[in-house]
């Protein structure tokens, strides 16, 4: 084949891949619009085709800038790519990218990985990036101008390209701001845009909102009184847990009787600082809330560090993908990778193992700060998607058929539902094991709290898992429990009451009040404590 003769501009190339991006690429964006009634008629293929021309002129714009020689394919064959995933898992789990879900995809473990990739993503992949990723690897050039030439060329082609994207937008512009008004989600769809801006958004970040050194936090903190027994706390952290699906908190399936056994209160209407894990715990661990910690100029030091500047023994033990720098400055252990041939069969470890061992881990603890109290944080892998079925054992699948394919939308929804109740009764032995492992150390005084860090969606309005923009999110992505359970030493240290806890169960709670709420169980006194947002404070009786 004469490659001279049948060779093309860059900008052609340019043109006609980003033509593909801008239609096949965004068939996540057509299906939501399908779904919102939108492509219904003359006007609204009008304003679907005026989204695709304005989504494709701004790649054009923005791939102008790549047009040189040994540059343009490598970028091109990354824009396909990048698009390819982005369609799989919006098409899939009816997802959106946000530098939220960026944060979240940079910080997900292998064995996460795992679980979200298949033989679906490789499907996906093959037609609509890696095929046309070939033909533009494969596409012959024509020979290069100088620099000075290419830079004119290249100019004109992004003039060109925003001035039709100007021209599209004023003509489609009363439709396009009344749709993106209403519908918010549909910005997050523009594919690839949507990753190419979170990117940004993350990378011009410490440009826009610096975050200075670390600031100091509770270094006056230390513990109120005296006893002849220390307290011990227990923070369970769970994963992906809709409040819903307790039926402690009234769901109709029973996916909690051994908690409900115990002496627990349950707050029903508990809600999270975020959608992902990237971004509840560093913020429910935080002494500012939700609305100034996303607003804050400088990190400061957190919870757990005020615990440790009161003299108190604290520990991290994590079975998940890490604790988001919540844990470095205090003793930590991961049990993710260990080797009990029971609950570690898989090749990843059920929440139980936190359990194996915890006796001696608090032991090598410092005797003098024990004396003063304990503090211990379980980090659960919980309810995490898609492969609920790999969390939860035999012995607790409940309810079946469960749905063991990671890409939900194979399976029926009350399969899904199955797999993910069936981790929430695995999540309830692990409480109740946790509890009682509590009644067993008679040198404390013991209590529990369990807070999940976000929700999820199991396929309502055809939506999975979470890590949707806070504003447009579903409640079932925001909404948590939030369990109690205090021995009766531990209540009358305290003056606090189960039973009134179990009275104020409808009382909105948030992560805004976990930092002050465990200071406040703990006794800690300290100027960074807020009373006002201690939940248990009104349960708290007078001395």
């Amino acid at each position: 084949m004469d490659r001279k003769r049948w060779a093309v501009a860059p900008a052609t190339l340019v043109v006609a891949a980003c033509t593909w991006l801008a239609t096949v690429g965004n068939l996540a964006l057509w299906s939501e619009l399908h779904a919102l009634g939108a492509l219904n008629g003359p006007a609204d293929w009008l304003l679907a085709a005026a989204l695709a021309a304005i989504s494709g002129a701004l790649l054009v714009a923005l791939s102008s800038l790549f047009a040189w020689r040994g540059v343009l394919k490598p970028w091109l064959v990354f824009l396909l790519v990048a698009a390819g995933i982005g369609l799989h898992y919006m098409l899939a789990y009816h997802v959106v990218i946000d530098s939220t879900m960026m944060v979240n995809v940079a910080q997900t473990d292998p064995r996460e990985v795992g679980g979200l990739v298949g033989w679906d993503l490789l499907f996906t992949l093959a037609w609509s990036a890696l095929l046309p990723a070939w033909l533009v690897a494969r596409a012959p050039l024509g020979p290069w101008p100088g620099w000075r030439r290419q830079a004119v060329r290249n100019a004109l082609l992004a003039g060109a390209a925003l001035a039709a994207c100007a021209a599209f937008l004023l003509a489609q512009f009363q439709p396009l701001a009344g749709t993106m008004r209403n519908h918010k989600q549909l910005r997050y769809l523009l594919n690839p845009l949507n990753s190419l801006y979170a990117l940004a958004e993350l990378g011009t970040r410490p440009l826009r909102n610096p975050i200075g050194p670390m600031e100091p936090l509770g270094r006056d903190a230390q513990v109120a009184g005296t006893r002849e027994k220390p307290p011990m706390l227990v923070l369970v952290l769970g994963e992906t847990a809709r409040s819903g699906n307790f039926s402690v908190n009234g769901y109709a399936r029973e996916t909690t009787p051994q908690v409900a056994r115990e002496d627990i209160a349950s707050w029903r209407n508990a809600w999270s600082c975020g959608t992902s894990t990237a971004a509840s715990l560093p913020c429910m661990f935080s002494h500012l809330g939700r609305t100034a910690f996303d607003a804050r100029r400088a990190d400061s030091e957190n919870l757990l560090d005020v615990l440790q500047h009161a003299g108190l023994a604290v520990l991290w033990v994590d079975n998940q993908a890490g604790c988001k720098g919540l844990c470095k400055r205090i003793p930590n252990v991961a049990t993710t990778f260990e080797k009990d041939p029971v609950l570690c069969a898989g090749g990843e470890c059920l929440d139980a193992i936190m359990l194996q061992g915890l006796e001696a881990r608090v032991k090598a603890l410092p005797a003098e700060r024990r004396a003063r109290g304990v503090v211990l944080v379980l980090h659960q892998m919980g309810s995490h998607g898609p492969a609920y079925s790999k969390r939860s054992p035999p012995e607790y699948k409940r309810w079946l058929p469960e749905c063991t394919s990671i890409n939900l939308q194979d399976c029926g929804r009350q399969d899904v539902v199955n797999a993910y109740d069936n981790t929430i009764a695995y999540t309830d032995h692990v409480l109740a094991s946790t509890i009682r492992w509590l009644k067993a150390q008679p040198a404390y005084e013991t209590a529990m709290v369990y807070v999940s860090d976000h929700g999820e969606s199991l396929g309502e309005n055809n939506l999975y898992l979470h890590g949707m923009p806070y504003s447009i999110a579903p409640d079932v992505q925001k909404r948590v429990p939030w369990i109690t359970w205090l021995s009766p030493a531990f209540q009358a240290r305290t003056g606090i009451t189960t039973e009134c806890l179990r009275k104020r169960a409808g009382e909105p709670v948030s992560h805004d009040h976990y930092f002050h709420s465990v200071l406040g169980l703990m006794q800690v006194q300290t100027s960074a404590y807020d009373g006002a947002r201690d939940a248990y404070a009104p349960c708290r009786a007078a001395p």
